[in-house]
């Protein structure tokens, strides 16, 4: 099993915390740690999952968060929402990788559809950049229709009304100093 935090941070913490905060503005619980993620996805609650690997990527990030955003606007979304930002949450991300996402090369950001620690539906950066925010949403709510899920939308349209995206050049994201 992954030590906590046993790999430091790439990328400054204060620098991509507006990032991680978009993502709990519309809902998201963080998983930060390996054992956090086995707890959440492995869980046999039959609960439909939706994983957010949150990434400083300006290109696709910065149409994938406002898409997932959007995405959860819809009437019908997944039961939970947890992310994980890879180059920051390393192990978590590392240890989602390889026992969710296996089957899939690794990329960041992406997103997935998981429940009792099978993954349904897998949407990687590779699918995510050149798509629009409503693209990228529109994809997501079909898959949303096709599982399990609650009624949405995630937050009330007043609220999603006053969110602001972080959008960003990834290059310009300070590298943390140990």
């Amino acid at each position: 099993m992954y030590n906590i935090n046993s790999k430091p941070p790439i990328y400054d913490p204060e620098a991509i915390q507006p990032m991680r905060d978009e993502l709990v503005y519309i809902g998201f619980e963080e998983m930060l740690t390996p054992q956090k993620a086995e707890e959440v996805l492995s869980a046999g609650d039959n609960e439909t999952k939706l994983l957010f690997i949150n990434s400083v990527c300006g290109c696709s990030a910065g149409s994938a968060r406002p898409g997932v955003s959007l995405a959860l606007q819809h009437s019908k979304i997944p039961q939970r929402f947890v992310t994980s930002f890879a180059g920051n949450d390393r192990d978590a991300v590392d240890f989602i990788r390889e026992k969710y996402l296996s089957e899939y090369t690794p990329s960041s950001p992406s997103m997935a559809i998981i429940k009792n620690g099978e993954t349904l539906y897998h949407l990687g950066r590779h699918e995510i950049i050149g798509k629009s925010p409503e693209e990228i949403s529109q994809i997501l709510t079909e898959q949303f229709d096709k599982v399990d899920g609650k009624s949405g939308p995630s937050i009330s349209l007043e609220k999603y009304e006053q969110l602001v995206h972080s959008i960003s050049c990834g290059s310009k994201i300070p590298l943390h100093q140990n």
